[in-house]
């Protein structure tokens, strides 16, 4: 299979991965044949790439992060929990945030659990999803990344929870929000920008007193606005007085935002993603953590149609892990735009005279950086 901007997709063509809805169930299955209406009508919620069959590339196996299950339960507990904190916003407080933090503790042994199964797990886009709130999926998707990252530093199962659901939970001050503010289809005002900045407060003062939300986990609600260079919010503070979790979730919470669809602007590619976060290396982000993140990050997602310096077009199949901005390629056009009779793979690893010049019809620099 393969993955292809919706633009590009045209009916006939077969999904090569379900696509989830808000609640995590199944809302188109794999294999549905794509029509003019469901092309539309995805495009409308926001999706801006698919994964479709295609039978040169049939045998591409794109991974799941974590099982059908955990991200079944995991989206459900979010949604739910968080709708009732929406509910209840400016009211005297009546959720229970001590069974909101047994919740999500359950959700996260699953999570760990089930990457910690996969040694070579990386991150990448592989579940296309609908969501009738941003907030909902990426919570979840900072949680996927953290726990991916905190895997590979090698942090222990309590710093992994600790980590997990200061992630999964970082936001958690925009269900104190106007949800105008959060749904809004366009750039927000100064002004709005400032109510906007307060969830990290509210976020903060949710969690801090509760016995099954750990302190450190309320500080990345707190601090995940925060900068190097005091330049963030909510109190400007700068570099050792940012706790670590909070530091790579700044980062995660940046890249996830970026490669997500927005009502104001498309989805970015990661390589575009990691490109803007390297911008403020040192400067806004920790760059050891950068660097790891980058090491961790499929670059170019398995799927993804990629044009080579020589012209010639071909498939993302199997990312490197200890290389992952240099990925194995099976060529499947010459630079001429002619099908070849014979697609053969390149290990760019191996390679290194070879560039990526574009990615899915769009050209970029080449993106080489020190190990």
């Amino acid at each position: 299979m393969r993955l292809i901007p919706i633009k590009h997709c045209t009916p006939g063509m077969k999904l090569g991965k379900s696509i989830y809805n808000e609640e995590g169930l199944v809302l188109l299955n794999e294999n549905v044949e794509l029509t003019s209406s469901l092309i539309s009508r995805l495009e409308r919620l926001g999706i801006d790439f698919l994964y479709v069959h295609d039978p040169r590339t049939d045998d591409i196996v794109i991974p799941n992060l974590i099982s059908d299950e955990t991200r079944r339960k995991a989206t459900s507990a979010i949604r739910a929990n968080f709708r009732r904190m929406m509910e209840n916003c400016g009211r005297r407080r009546t959720v229970n945030v001590d069974f909101i933090g047994s919740t999500f503790r359950d959700v996260m042994t699953m999570m760990i659990d089930d990457l910690s199964r996969n040694d070579k797990a990386m991150v990448m886009l592989t579940s296309i999803n609908a969501t009738d709130l941003y907030l909902y999926q990426h919570s979840l998707n900072v949680c996927i990344y953290a726990t991916t990252l905190g895997l590979a530093y090698g942090y222990s199962k309590d710093e992994l929870m600790t980590l997990g659901l200061g992630a999964l939970l970082h936001d958690i001050g925009k269900t104190q929000v106007p949800l105008e503010l959060l749904k809004k289809p366009g750039q927000l005002t100064a002004e709005e920008f400032e109510e906007m900045k307060k969830h990290t407060e509210h976020g903060f003062k949710l969690l801090k007193d509760e016995p099954n939300i750990p302190l450190l986990a309320a500080h990345c609600a707190f601090q995940h606005h925060e900068r190097l260079d005091g330049s963030g919010y909510p109190r400007g503070i700068k570099e050792d007085d940012i706790h670590e979790y909070a530091k790579w979730i700044a980062i995660i919470d940046s890249y996830d935002a970026m490669t997500t669809h927005r009502t104001y602007r498309p989805a970015m590619l990661p390589h575009q993603a990691i490109e803007a976060l390297y911008a403020g290396s040192g400067t806004l982000y920790d760059q050891s953590k950068l660097e790891m993140f980058r090491d961790k990050v499929a670059i170019y997602p398995i799927g993804v149609t990629v044009t080579l310096q020589s012209g010639e077009v071909g498939i993302v199949v199997d990312v490197n892990a200890r290389s992952p901005q240099r990925p194995i390629v099976r060529v499947l056009q010459d630079a001429d735009g002619r099908d070849l009779k014979e697609p053969y793979e390149i290990d760019l690893s191996k390679k290194l005279n070879v560039m990526i010049a574009g990615v899915n019809d769009v050209n970029l620099p080449c993106l080489e950086f020190s190990r």
